[in-house]
């Protein structure tokens, strides 16, 4: 069902998405070829349509078909944003939201309001390729610059910020520098009432060093979608804002899951590459 204001358009033309933001159609089709799986970890009945022509054609390009990565960071924080919205929270904000379809495939209270930040243009075409679809929420996309100060137009799109906000940041921090990462997360934690959640990812710098992931991240750079940002740990980034963080290594998730090809080696391990599911409490 459609619920009264549940789609806000942003207000700027859209123009032609550069090469970091197509890479929300990338996701798309990686999420698209899950769906289509007998053993699939969520279904996502909209992602073919978001990824179209170019997501499929830069799948193949990456060479990135079997990769569980994203299929297995998808089905992570679908269940932790099931439980967040369970556990009583209403207000959610979607950061880097690209091709993100949660607003539309996941079960939230009748009361929700999710707002999407991203690019302007990439929220424009997202609006065109869903055609009207209704959303299980109060939606509200606001186009921004995520390395920029956003708190004014969430503030003017209804945003409270006295009350308890599930953050989701999801394939964002490897394309930002250091710098904007961290002043991401004090944005972040400033417009954070006490009992917020903070879901994100981070890549390691194991992994940003790892011979075995050259091959992929030489063709990330040669697209210019460098991967630009990693730690190995998240929990003393998030610490000294105030977060509380349970972190979840991707390939113990994966393994969790029956879905990870890799051995779940312990972090520290010398050359394996680790990436990090983090779930945070304000």
């Amino acid at each position: 069902m459609r619920h009264p204001g549940s789609h806000e358009p942003v207000t700027t033309e859209p123009t032609a998405l550069d090469a970091v933001a197509t890479t929300a159609r990338l996701t798309a089709a990686l999420r698209a070829a899950e769906s289509e799986r007998p053993d699939r970890l969520f279904l996502d009945p909209f992602a073919a349509r978001l990824a179209g022509a170019a997501g499929a054609k830069l799948l193949d390009e990456l060479d990135m078909r079997d990769s569980p990565i994203i299929p297995v960071r998808t089905r992570f924080f679908d269940d932790a944003v099931t439980e967040i919205a369970a556990g009583g929270i209403r207000q959610f904000v979607i950061a880097a939201a690209g091709m993100d379809t949660r607003a539309y495939r996941l079960d939230f209270p009748v009361d929700t309001v999710l707002f999407e930040l991203d690019r302007p243009n990439l929220l424009h075409l997202k609006v065109d390729l869903l055609d009207r679809t209704a959303a299980e929420v109060t939606l509200r996309p606001i186009g921004v610059d995520l390395a920029a100060d956003f708190s004014g137009a969430l503030d003017e799109a209804g945003f409270q910020a006295g009350e308890p906000t599930c953050w989701l940041a999801e394939g964002l921090t490897p394309y930002l520098t250091e710098p904007d990462v961290h002043r991401l997360l004090d944005r972040i934690s400033e417009l954070s009432a006490p009992g917020s959640r903070l879901l994100i990812d981070f890549v390691g710098t194991s992994l940003l060093e790892s011979p075995a992931m050259r091959p992929m991240l030489d063709r990330l750079t040669e697209r210019d979608m460098t991967w630009q940002y990693g730690t190995e740990e998240p929990e003393a980034l998030l610490r000294t804002r105030g977060w509380d963080a349970t972190v979840t290594r991707l390939g113990t998730a994966g393994t969790m899951l029956g879905r990870w090809p890799f051995p779940d080696a312990p972090r520290g391990t010398p050359g394996v590459p680790q990436g990090y599911l983090v779930h945070a409490t304000l």
